[in-house]
């Protein structure tokens, strides 16, 4: 399943971490660039701060891997979340500031 659009990409992201479906896609420094994987931030902080996103704050792009799956981009209040939807999960690349 491929999310699509803001409202959608919202839903499926907060609902997965309310449930704890998701992941964590592996990278090159993910120290920085994904503090929730580190523990830094919890999923509950992440939760909040998409929460107060607008479709303002969303961009949807390709995977620079599989250009078929979108990948969605939240930026808000400093904040970079940047995941997609793998079922059953979302996978999270980035959250950081």
């Amino acid at each position: 399943m491929t999310m699509n659009g803001f409202k959608e990409a919202k839903s499926q992201v907060l609902r997965a971490l309310a449930e704890g479906s998701y992941q964590h896609e592996l990278r090159g420094a993910i120290e920085r660039k994904n503090l929730f994987y580190t523990g830094q931030v919890s999923a509950n902080e992440v939760a909040e701060i998409l929460v107060k996103c607008t479709g303002r704050d969303h961009v949807q792009t390709p995977h620079h891997l599989v250009p078929s799956l979108p990948v969605h981009v939240f930026k808000k209040q400093g904040w970079y979340i940047k995941f997609y939807k793998l079922d059953p999960d979302v996978m999270f690349i980035s959250v950081h500031r």
